[in-house]
C-alpha cells in the first residue's frame, strides 16, 4: 500500500464513519474519538503489513499515523459540513445563519455567555418565525408552536433534558421524565398543589415574609444597602425548603449562604445548561476527575434534608414531602425515597430560582418606572389601608393593577426564557407555522422571543406597559382597536402536560411579597451601583440568573416608630 493508497483509505473511512454516525447517532463523545484513533492506527498497520518492504521506523510510522488521522478527520468533517449545507438535508428549507447550520458550536458559545434567549430573539427578528439554530434543530417563535409542540398532542422531551438529573442518583426528576413515568409523578405533584394545599403553604409563606420584613426593617434602621436580588433568592429558598423538606433552610436568618450550597447550585445549573446544548458530551465529562463533585454535594445536601424530614415525622401541616411521599396512600405504587429526594431538590432549585427572578424583576421595574410604582402603591394602600391581611391571599383578586404589572413582568422577563427541546418522533413530521418539521428534529419554542413579538403583543412589545392587560380585559372580546394581546402566546410557566407544576403557588408567593414590600418600604438604587442596568445583565442559563441589585431601603413614614 502506497502513501496515496493510505490517503484514499483514510478518506474512505471518513466517509464510512459519517454514514454510520448518521444512521446511529453517538450517545457520547469518547466512543467516536476512540473509534477514529483506532481506525487510523489499524490503517497504518495494514499499510505496513501489505507493503513489508516499506521502511518501518518510529518516524515513518508516526508520519503515516498523523497523515491517516488528519485525512480521516478532515474527510469526516468535510462530509458532515457538506451534508448539513446540502439541498437534500431535511432542514435545507429552513432559514438560519450559516454557522448554526454547520455546527452546534454556534449556539453553544451563546449559551456559555448566557445570551441564548437574546440571540434567539434576534434570529427570529431576522429570519422569521421558524429558524434553523443547529444542524438538526429549529426554533419556532409562534403561538401556534406552543400548542402544536408543547401541547397534549405535541412532541416528547428531547435530548436537551436527558442530563438535567443527578448523574450520581438512580431516579429521574419531574423535569427529565417523559411518558407514563412523568404522568404518574405529575399526578402526585398536582395533588400537592390543590387549593387546600396552597392554603397550607400560604401559612408557611406568611411566616417567612414576616422574617423578611423584620430583616428589612433592620436594614432600614441601619441605613444599610441591600442586595435586593439576593434577598429575593433567600426568601424563595427558605420558603421552598419549608415546602419541600419541612424546613432546615435559614438563609434569611443567617443573612448569608453559609454552606455556599446555593452558589454551587447556580454553578451546577449553568454547567448543565451548557452541556444540554451538546447532550452527547455529558457521558464523556462524567469520566473526568471532579466532574461529579457538584452533583454529589447537592445529593448529599438533599439527602441530609430528607433524613431530617423523616426523623421529624408528621407535621402539623401537609408539606410537599407529604404529597411526594404519598403519605395518604393514594397511589398503587408508592414513590421510592430516591424519587422523593430528587423531586424535593428540584422543587427547591426550580421553585426558588424562578420565583426569585420574577420578584426581583418586578421590583426592578417598579424602581425604573416611578409613575407605575406609584399606581401599584396606591392600589395596595387601598386594599390594605392598615396593612392587616397583607400576608394572606384573601384579597389578591383586588390587586388588579399589581396583577397586570406581574403579568407584564413575566411577559418581558420570563424566568425560563428559551426553554428546552422537544424531539419529533419518527413518522410524526408535521407543518408548524407554515414549515414542515421533519422526523428526528429537535424543536425549541422560545418564550422570550414569542412574548416580545409584535405579532403577539402590539404596540410597543419591548416596552413595559401593564395597562395593555387592563385594556384587553375591559374589552368584551379581549380585543382593542389597533392592539394585539395574544393570550395564547403568554406562557411564562410553559404549556401543556409538562408546564410548571407549581405555577399557582409561585403566583401567590410573588404577589404576596410584592404587595408587602411595596406597602412598607421606599426603595432606590444605590448611587453609582449600576442598578439601572440590572436587567440588561441577566443571563440565560436555562433559568435566568442575575447579578447584584443594590438598593437603599427606608421605612415609609407611617411605619416609623
Amino acid at each position: 500500500m502506497s502513501s496515496n493508497e493510505l490517503i484514499v483509505g483514510a478518506a474512505a473511512l471518513g466517509l464510512a464513519n459519517h454514514a454510520y454516525f448518521r444512521r446511529f447517532e453517538p450517545g457520547n463523545a469518547h466512543h467516536p474519538v476512540i473509534t477514529v484513533v483506532l481506525q487510523s492506527f489499524l490503517l497504518v498497520g495494514a499499510l505496513h503489513y501489505l507493503d513489508p518492504e516499506r521502511p518501518l521506523t518510529l518516524f515513518s510510522a508516526l508520519r503515516d499515523y498523523i497523515t491517516a488521522f488528519f485525512v480521516l478527520v478532515s474527510t469526516l468533517t468535510a462530509s458532515i459540513f457538506t451534508y448539513r449545507l446540502a439541498p437534500w438535508h431535511p432542514l435545507a428549507h429552513v432559514p438560519g445563519p450559516l454557522g448554526a447550520k454547520l455546527s452546534k458550536v454556534y449556539m453553544l458559545r451563546h449559551a456559555v455567555t448566557g445570551q441564548r434567549s437574546k440571540v434567539l430573539k434576534a434570529l427570529h427578528d431576522q429570519y422569521g418565525e421558524v429558524v434553523r439554530i443547529g444542524p438538526n434543530e429549529v426554533s419556532i417563535a409562534s403561538a401556534e408552536a406552543i400548542t402544536s409542540v408543547l401541547g397534549a398532542g405535541g412532541y416528547p422531551k428531547g435530548p436537551f433534558y436527558k442530563y438535567w438529573g443527578d448523574p450520581t442518583f438512580p431516579a429521574g426528576n419531574l423535569l427529565t421524565l417523559t411518558g407514563e413515568p412523568h404522568t404518574h409523578r405529575r399526578r402526585i405533584w398536582n395533588r400537592g398543589m390543590t387549593a387546600s394545599s396552597l392554603k397550607d403553604f400560604e401559612a408557611i409563606l406568611s411566616l417567612r415574609m414576616t422574617l423578611m420584613l423584620e430583616r428589612f426593617d433592620g436594614f432600614a434602621a441601619e441605613q444599610k444597602p441591600v442586595d435586593l436580588a439576593e434577598w429575593c433568592n433567600y426568601l424563595t429558598v427558605d420558603f421552598m425548603g419549608d415546602v419541600a423538606f419541612g424546613g432546615g433552610f435559614e438563609l434569611m436568618r443567617d443573612g448569608e449562604d453559609r454552606d455556599g450550597m446555593f452558589r454551587i447550585v447556580k454553578m451546577g445549573i449553568k454547567a448543565m445548561s451548557i452541556q444540554a446544548q451538546m447532550p452527547w458530551i455529558s457521558p464523556t465529562l462524567k469520566l473526568l476527575p471532579g466532574f461529579k463533585e457538584v452533583p454529589e454535594r447537592l445529593h448529599e445536601f438533599s439527602n441530609s434534608r430528607a433524613e431530617a424530614r423523616v426523623k421529624a415525622g408528621a407535621k402539623t401541616h401537609k408539606d410537599m414531602w407529604y404529597h411526594l411521599m404519598d403519605e395518604e396512600g393514594k397511589e398503587t405504587r408508592r414513590p421510592t425515597l430516591a424519587e422523593v429526594i430528587i423531586d424535593g431538590g428540584l422543587a427547591i432549585v426550580a421553585g426558588s430560582d424562578t420565583s426569585a427572578m420574577t420578584l426581583a424583576s418586578f421590583l426592578w421595574r417598579m424602581l425604573m418606572h416611578p409613575e407605575i410604582h406609584a399606581r401599584v402603591r396606591a392600589e395596595v394602600d387601598k386594599v390594605y389601608p392598615d396593612g392587616e391581611g397583607i400576608l394572606s391571599s384573601d384579597k389578591h383578586n383586588e390587586l388588579v393593577f399589581l396583577s397586570a404589572c406581574l403579568s407584564e413582568t413575566l411577559r418581558m422577563h420570563p424566568p425560563v426564557p428559551s426553554g428546552g427541546s422537544r424531539r419529533v418522533p419518527s413518522g410524526q413530521a408535521k407543518v408548524v407555522s407554515g414549515t414542515l418539521i421533519p422526523d428526528n428534529t429537535d424543536v425549541f419554542v422560545p418564550t422570550y422571543a414569542i412574548q416580545l413579538s409584535p405579532k403577539n403583543f402590539y404596540p410597543a412589545p419591548e416596552s413595559f406597559d401593564p395597562d395593555r392587560w387592563l385594556r384587553a380585559h375591559s374589552s368584551s372580546d379581549g380585543e382593542v382597536d389597533g392592539e394585539v394581546l395574544n393570550q395564547a402566546a403568554f406562557v411564562p410557566f410553559s404549556f401543556g402536560p409538562a408546564n410548571c407544576a407549581a405555577k399557582n403557588l409561585a403566583w401567590r408567593e410573588v404577589t404576596m411579597a410584592c404587595a408587602a414590600l411595596v406597602r412598607r418600604y421606599d426603595m432606590s438604587f444605590v448611587k453609582n451601583g449600576g442598578g439601572e442596568r440590572w436587567a440588561d445583565e441577566v443571563k440565560d442559563f436555562y433559568v435566568n440568573q442575575c447579578d447584584d441589585m443594590m438598593v437603599d431601603i427606608r421605612l415609609r413614614d407611617e411605619f416609623k416608630v
